[in-house]
């Protein structure tokens, strides 16, 4: 049978192992958020400067200042004023007027409606391309703000978890595990997690939304913005509620924990409730005129009702900050991931609960375990339906299943409950077998260690009737009442000459000594009953399960964690097709291309023509043109399709000649929607012949 202390080690490496995992081997965070349009276009190239800058999100975002920048090629701001709003989710920034002609950057830095930063960059051109000194540095979620914001995302759900549940599991299933120490510390650990996170993340959120940098996380001019966001007035109002929670945690393990031993030493336990080890010494006696019993109800119907409200709304916070507030039936969506948070909470916070009781209580009765076993199928269905109804909210579609990031994600973190689930049937089969056993055996072993604790100690053999000593070692073998002689003495001590005398005092007993073997008692019961408790095959066989189950839900709650920091599915699918729609042209396509082969007669211009000019099928139309307007019978010409962002190509195409200056090619696919370079090749002699490419947007 391995040790506790081991088996503790290894649950704490596979939790560092599994934070790992998640933290550094998965991607970087995706935004919730998508470009979807501009005004002027990405990569495009105007005739004239704009006034302004326009661009549009695939939902509602939230800007600073400085969230939008327009710079020159020497990297110079040439926006002027304030952002403004334009419609449900378009933004703008007014331009100076009379730009150069050049590419000008257009960069950008928001937070989602969902709380994740977006952040990006494109260029646009007046007159022609031209070369730029811009450097746009990435400032996405990565880097070490964006590990450290994600491991405070995982702590505070897994101190979540542990306050949760382990007060659950207690007052619905364990009542008297209130005075269990290592319960206590279950609880307590998790709501130290949970706040420590809270207070981390509040001051990682300026520089993880805003410039990145590890120095500006005491930046109080950051916080102050933090504050002003609804992800701050989040977390603020969680900070709140656990301090509601802490006191709701000094009365239960203070007053609740007080009532029920005071229960249990009037004896006043209600019916259909096994008996259980309570260690000696922590019983108060009731209060001469007062129903223990009752107390103890009425605090627990009252922790009940308290702990409720205090945890759905720590979960609220997350709810009403994460990917319920956004997308479709929020309305919907929102109290139903509070139910969900509970649920897991319950599940997964009671099972650690368990398992810590199994290990570290002294006993745990069956009935306990049982009705835990019941409350884990409930949330288990729950959890089904809350999770279904989530599912098809943030992914809609199979494609999204298979196709994204999310989708991947969350078959995985199914594959993890179904594992868990497979566990916890083993574990229903322990629990059935142990309620089967005629004879409980916590209540064995409790009746053995109040038995052992309460048998008086070995005599001393060199110790009198009053367990005194005399100088020799020998017993003084005198006792209250009487002298050595057998003369009365009203004292136990007899005076000089030989009378009794009237004053003095009886020997002091060695309270010390009577302290120790007192321990030595308490510590060789607790042993024998913790080798019986160990060699039990039923206990053993559960505590093996619920280890596993554990482990297992310790990974689940990573890749949770993971779910919550990933661009959902429906909202990426959603910004591919708007960006697709807004960056595609209205009718066939149509490009210029001037060419100079260099040789004598060797300018033109290539004019392509896509119809449609969308992904999928197109046909081809090739015109070349001298310098006036009039048709360039070239000997050759050939055309290839590159899409540089995917690896895709070059695709070539060879033109079929249809009449003088005009070759076409019918069939033309194109895989996928993006910024297609188009290259024409022109040979205008034996010797002469250049390679001209424009990159335009194909969708």
């Amino acid at each position: 049978m391995l040790t506790v202390v081991p088996r503790f080690r290894s649950l704490l490496l596979l939790f560092l192992l599994a934070t790992g995992a998640v933290l550094t081997g998965a991607p970087p965070a995706s935004a919730h958020a998508a470009l979807t349009g501009s005004v002027p276009e990405r990569g495009s190239v105007v005739d004239t400067a704009p006034e302004q800058v326009s661009i549009t999100f695939s939902e509602k975002v939230a800007l600073a200042d400085n969230s939008l920048r327009v710079l020159d090629p020497k990297g110079e701001r040439v926006d002027t004023g304030p952002t403004s709003e334009q419609g449900e989710a378009g933004y703008s920034v007014a331009l100076k007027p009379e730009l150069p002609d050049g590419t000008f950057t257009v960069t950008y830095q928001v937070v989602s409606a969902d709380s994740h930063p977006v952040s990006g960059a494109f260029t646009f051109s007046v007159g022609a391309p031209s070369e730029t000194t811009v450097s746009v540095q990435d400032q996405d979620s990565g880097g070490a703000v964006g590990a450290l914001y994600d491991l405070g995302r995982y702590v505070s759900y897994a101190g979540f978890v542990l306050v949760v549940g382990g007060a659950a599991f207690v007052l619905v299933c364990w009542p008297r595990g209130a005075g269990v120490r290592a319960v206590q510390r279950v609880v307590v650990s998790g709501w130290l997690a949970l706040t420590a996170a809270t207070l981390s993340l509040l001051l990682i959120r300026g520089p993880y939304t805003g410039s990145g940098k590890l120095a500006d996380i005491f930046d109080l001019g950051l916080l102050g913005g933090v504050l002003q966001t609804r992800t701050g007035a989040a977390l603020i109002s969680r900070l709140l509620l656990l301090a509601a929670a802490a006191l709701f945690i000094a009365v239960l393990f203070g007053a609740y924990a007080r009532a029920v031993a005071e229960r249990d030493a009037s004896g006043t336990e209600p019916s259909g409730s096994d008996p259980e080890l309570s260690k000696p010494g922590t019983g108060a006696v009731a209060t001469e005129g007062a129903d223990p019993g009752v107390s103890q109800r009425d605090l627990a119907f009252g922790l009940r009702v308290g702990g409720f409200v205090v945890a759905a709304g720590i979960a609220a916070t997350w709810a009403l900050s994460e990917h319920a507030s956004t997308g479709i039936q929020t309305g919907l969506a929102m109290p139903l991931d509070v139910v969900h948070l509970l649920t897991v909470a319950t599940w997964i916070g009671g099972l650690t609960t368990l398992l810590i009781a199994l290990y570290r209580a002294p006993s745990l009765e069956t009935a306990a375990v049982e009705r835990f076993s019941r409350i884990a199928f409930g949330c288990v269905v729950v959890l089904a339906v809350t999770g279904l109804y989530q599912s098809w909210r943030q992914v809609g579609s199979w494609s999204g299943l298979t196709g994204t990031d999310y989708g991947r994600l969350l078959m995985t973190k199914i594959a993890l409950i179904a594992v868990v689930i497979g566990i916890a049937w083993f574990s229903r089969r322990w629990v059935a077998r142990l309620t089967q056993r005629p004879t409980d055996l916590s209540t064995d072993l409790s009746t053995d260690l109040s038995t052992d604790l309460s048998t008086d100690p070995p005599a001393d053999p060199g110790a009198g009737q009053d367990g005194s000593r005399t100088p020799d070692g020998r017993g003084s073998g005198t006792r209250a009442g009487s002298t050595a002689d057998g003369t009365g003495s009203t004292d136990g001590t007899d005076s000089p000459d030989g009378t009794d005398s009237a004053v003095g005092s009886a020997p002091e007993p060695d309270t010390a000594r009577a302290a120790q073997l007192a321990r030595q008692r308490t510590a060789v019961a607790t042993a024998r009953v913790k080798r019986t408790r160990d060699a039990d095959p039923l206990r053993s066989g559960l505590r093996r399960s619920v280890f596993a189950e554990v482990a297992v839900a310790v990974v689940l709650l990573g890749v949770t964690t993971l779910l919550t920091a990933t661009e959902p599915a429906r909202t990426q699918e959603s910004a591919e097709r708007a960006a697709r729609t807004a960056g595609a042209p209205a009718g066939p396509l149509s490009v210029r291309l001037p060419f100079d082969t260099g040789g004598q007669d060797g300018k033109g211009v290539a004019t392509v023509d896509l119809e449609p000019g969308r992904t999928g099928n197109n046909a081809l139309h090739l015109y070349v043109e001298r310098p006036n307007g009039s048709g360039f019978d070239v000997p050759e010409v050939q055309v290839a399709f590159t899409l540089k962002s995917k690896d895709i190509g070059p695709l070539p195409v060879t033109p079929d000649r249809v009449a003088t200056a005009h070759w076409t090619a019918a069939g033309v696919q194109l895989p996928m929607a993006g910024d297609w370079e188009i290259a024409v090749t022109v040979r205008t002699s034996d010797i002469d012949q250049v390679t001209v490419k424009k990159t335009t947007r194909i969708g």
